[in-house]
């Protein structure tokens, strides 16, 4: 008598990937990516907006006055205050004569003047002596934050060819993020 033969057990592998499964991955993939992106844009519209409403704004080192505080090269948020807010001790621009670029340094004195002006006098922190004279204004920029070696990306960045590329790359993701899809 012979025994009936037993079939062989089906191995369960992972199934194998079908065109609407790797549709449904990519169209995550996608979803992931346009929800990190618009993330990144809202947090780009806050912090211009909030730029705008509280004066900030960022300057660039360009010089090792300020070292080893704020060595060359380093991005800083600075913010427009009047200058009776400034305190001895704080880092604060100030303007200089027409033509020559503001100075970044160290306040070691205020005194105020008639008429809201304040004479403030500065020096920077690789100096051994303060600036040559007083500088005499009515707000400053203080220096509320600042990172080492990002002046020089930033400002790579600025220059038109590579905004330029932003721009065309800015604009082929809004097309590609509205542009009409197949229904299933």
């Amino acid at each position: 008598m012979s025994t009936p033969a037993i079939p062989a057990l089906e191995r369960e592998d992972e199934p194998v990937p079908t065109d609407a499964s790797r549709k449904n991955i990519l169209s995550r993939v996608e979803d992931g990516v346009l929800t990190l992106l618009a993330l990144l844009g809202v947090v780009c519209i806050i912090a211009t907006t909030a730029a705008f409403a509280l004066n900030i704004s960022l300057i660039m080192f360009k010089t090792g006055s300020m070292s080893p505080t704020i060595p060359t090269g380093s991005l800083a948020v600075v913010r427009q205050i009047p200058a009776s807010e400034i305190e001895v001790g704080e880092v604060a621009t100030v303007p200089r004569d027409a033509g020559q670029l503001p100075v970044t340094h160290r306040v070691v004195s205020v005194t105020r003047i008639d008429g809201g002006s304040y004479s403030i006098e500065m020096q920077g922190d690789a100096n051994d002596s303060p600036d040559p004279r007083p500088y005499v204004v009515t707000e400053v920029r203080k220096v509320l934050w600042h990172a080492p070696g990002l002046a020089y990306p930033v400002s790579s960045i600025s220059q038109p060819k590579y905004m330029a590329g932003i721009t065309v790359a800015a604009s082929f993701l809004v097309v590609w993020a509205f542009w009409p899809r197949k229904q299933k």
